[in-house]
């Protein structure tokens, strides 16, 4: 007789709610992204020996927390919830599109254990073409003033032009230019 095993249906992630921080969470992930470099990155062939860990630019947005963080392996725009309206609650793996005021950005839902959950969007990885710390703080800052600027398509809006005092032109005075000549 053959026994028919059943497999489960795949039930999607568990939900973990997000803890809104009242705080600036930059030392907070320096710390938590600091250790990780120390102890599971380090040696790791496609990290940049020539960076490290620092948050750069977090600041609140419609009531959350918005910034970038360096890392050896990457340089990421991160989201972490501060009870706001931009913060919404989705499964590890997942991704979903926010408004900010340079356009619409894909962020990706992450749960990790110490820090809990968070979303990013990868901006840079790997980071080895930049040379230095400097350049990855330029970049960051770049970055954070581009997605809190205005999108590219009304920031490089040409001024409209200067109108012209326009004179009065006598009817001679219009077939002369029209014949190409100057009064």
């Amino acid at each position: 007789m053959t026994e028919r095993i059943r497999t489960p249906a795949l039930a999607p992630p568990p939900i973990r709610p997000a803890v809104p921080r009242a705080d600036d969470p930059s030392a907070f992930l320096e710390a938590h992204y600091r250790h990780v470099w120390q102890t599971r990155m380090h040696d790791l062939p496609f990290v940049n020996a020539a960076l490290t860990v620092e948050a750069i630019g977090f600041a609140r947005h419609e009531g959350d927390w918005l910034g970038v963080v360096i890392t050896p392996w990457f340089l990421n725009l991160l989201l972490v919830s501060g009870g706001g309206q931009l913060w919404g609650d989705i499964p590890a793996g997942e991704r979903r599109y926010l408004n900010l005021p340079c356009g619409t950005m894909q962020f990706i839902a992450d749960d990790d254990p110490d820090i809990g959950p968070y979303q990013y969007c990868p901006l840079i990885a790997p980071v080895d073409q930049l040379p230095d710390m400097a350049t990855a703080r330029l970049v960051a800052a770049d970055a954070i003033k581009t997605v809190f600027g205005p999108p590219a398509s009304l920031a490089e809006t040409p001024p409209a032009p200067v109108a012209e005092e326009k004179t009065e032109v006598s009817r001679r005075g219009f077939f002369r230019r029209l014949a190409g000549k100057r009064n």
